[in-house]
């Protein structure tokens, strides 16, 4: 049963950060296709405030997972809807913060992430300038998304998740081509494209909220400043990450202005975003790890986490390794998506990203475990991965070997820092069971005393009447044999007998699925 749920929600939630990466890298091609190498400069200058951006609509949806998990686990109703109304304030929040630094600090902020001064003779900065403000225009739409789509995973709403991000995607692709063909407003229709692409994935998502039946409802009497901080300090590890990932953007460029210039940045702007697109392999599966790490944690449910920790690791494995090999047979069509025929780019890409999707299963394996040990509340180790991960020693390793061997040392820097990085983990667990180990108890980190023994638990899959009355009937023997009296042990049958029945009768006559 884990299997099949961490298939269908990872591969919803795969397909979920796929999409606001795909508005980014439609933007990508067509800046770079459609309108020049100093609009694609200002499109990689702008990435890191991006980043920054989604950084924090990453934050609010890992704390509301954390924070919902706990809820959920607990069975407590008024603090999911409690948690439900404080992220909206949040939300609109930081949608507000966002608009007024991009207009009114304009200059200043784009002279910080190096698109220079403003002068005749550097459109970089203006181009910069324009697409940024486009962009944010979205904001509040941008952060309503996407704490909705938390609270739909959370729902099992998948499908809605699916037409939301199709609906960006589509919406994103011709705004893209009215403001380059009819409107002609260059960098900022581009970002204002996408601006738009959140406007469509929000109204679809408010369909869900807007029922009824709807669990959650908005109350302003339901927002509490204890729920904010909890969010927050749930969702920091992202948040710290992200500002890591982003310092190494700029560190990257850097580096690269210092082995070939302006080029170089162009050329690795696009390759991030190619390579963003497949790492949503990693944010899909390390969301899902969060959200059901966290229920069944909270739970106290070892065979569960055991089970998470299996299912995952094998889905994201063969997920990842059938995109790394595909990408190595075949990465020039995907790097002249955006870079056309130009040989001296390509020359520098295509092995580039060969190199670099080495590392690519390390990479999302970590972050998958990060995920993980977010979910079980290990703040410090997961702060630390993200150190290592996205600054420590990937910054310091590709450093080191670009100085040895130019781009591809830069590329295998890349390459040996994510394993480096997955060695962590390793010594991490080396730490607390004093030995190495490949077991995935090893990998669940648990206190040998955490959850039920085994044999207290029992477990039922029902998918028929009989099979209810079956486990009812099983279900009392083992009350009696723990020391029940009969009394306790006949209603403990009779209820769960009671409760399986109306869900097969009642719960699973609304579609042709197969149900348990």
């Amino acid at each position: 049963m884990i299997n099949k749920l961490v298939r269908q929600m990872s591969t919803t939630q795969i397909f979920s950060a796929m999409t606001g990466v795909l508005c980014l890298l439609i933007d990508s091609i067509l800046i770079g296709r459609k309108m020049g190498v100093d609009a694609m400069g200002a499109y990689g200058v702008a990435s890191p405030l991006i980043i920054i951006f989604s950084a924090f609509g990453t934050m609010l949806v890992n704390g509301i997972q954390v924070h919902l998990g706990k809820a959920m686990g607990h069975g407590d109703v008024k603090n999911a809807n409690a948690c439900y109304s404080t992220s909206v304030v949040m939300a609109l929040s930081l949608a507000a913060l966002s608009l007024i630094l991009v207009f009114a600090a304009a200059d200043p902020l784009c002279f910080l992430l190096g698109a220079g001064k403003p002068s005749d003779l550097n459109p970089v900065f203006s181009l910069t300038r324009d697409y940024l403000q486009g962009y944010m225009l979205g904001a509040p739409f941008f952060f309503l998304s996407q704490i909705m789509s938390a609270y739909l995973q959370a729902m099992g709403k998948h499908r809605l998740q699916v037409i939301s991000m199709i609906a960006m995607i589509i919406t994103d692709i011709v705004f893209d081509l009215l403001g380059i063909y009819v409107f002609r407003n260059g960098m900022f229709g581009i970002g204002l494209a996408s601006g738009l692409s959140f406007f469509a994935a929000f109204i679809i998502c408010t369909v869900f909220f807007l029922k009824k039946d709807c669990l959650f409802r908005f109350r302003f009497n339901g927002v509490h400043i204890e729920d904010v901080r909890e969010i927050v300090r749930s969702g920091s590890p992202v948040l710290l990450n992200q500002a890591f990932f982003t310092l190494r953007t700029l560190l990257f460029n850097l580096i690269l202005i210092g082995l070939a210039g302006n080029t170089a940045v162009a050329v690795f702007a696009v390759f991030t975003t190619l390579c963003n697109l497949i790492f949503s392999i990693g944010m899909g599966c390390g969301s899902v790890m969060l959200m059901l790490c966290s229920i069944f944690y909270n739970e106290q449910d070892r065979n569960s986490l055991l089970g998470l920790m299996t299912a995952m690791n094998r889905y994201t494995i063969i997920v990842t390794t059938v995109v790394t090999v595909l990408t190595e047979l075949f990465p020039e069509p995907l790097i002249r998506l955006f870079l056309g025929t130009d040989q001296s780019l390509l020359s520098i890409a295509v092995p580039g990203l060969r190199i670099f999707m080495i590392g690519m299963l390390p990479n999302i394996l970590v972050f998958v475990m990060r995920n993980y040990f977010q979910g079980l509340g290990h703040i410090f180790i997961t702060n630390l991965l993200a150190f290592l991960q996205s600054l420590g020693i990937m910054v310091t390793v590709t450093w080191i070997f670009s100085l040895i061997g130019g781009f591809t040392g830069f590329w295998t820097g890349t390459v040996i820092g994510n394993y480096l990085t997955l060695l962590v983990i390793f010594i991490i667990i080396w730490k607390k069971y004093g030995s190495v180990s490949f077991s995935t108890s090893a990998f669940c980190y648990l206190d040998p005393d955490f959850g039920a023994d085994p044999d207290s638990c029992m477990e039922f899959a029902i998918r028929s009447t009989d099979d209810s009355v079956s486990a009812s009937q099983k279900l009392y023997e083992f009350c009696i044999r723990k020391g029940k009296e009969h009394k306790t042990a006949m209603l403990i049958s009779l209820c769960v007998e009671e409760i399986t029945i109306n869900i097969l009768k009642h719960g699973f006559t609304h579609d042709r699925h197969s149900h348990n």
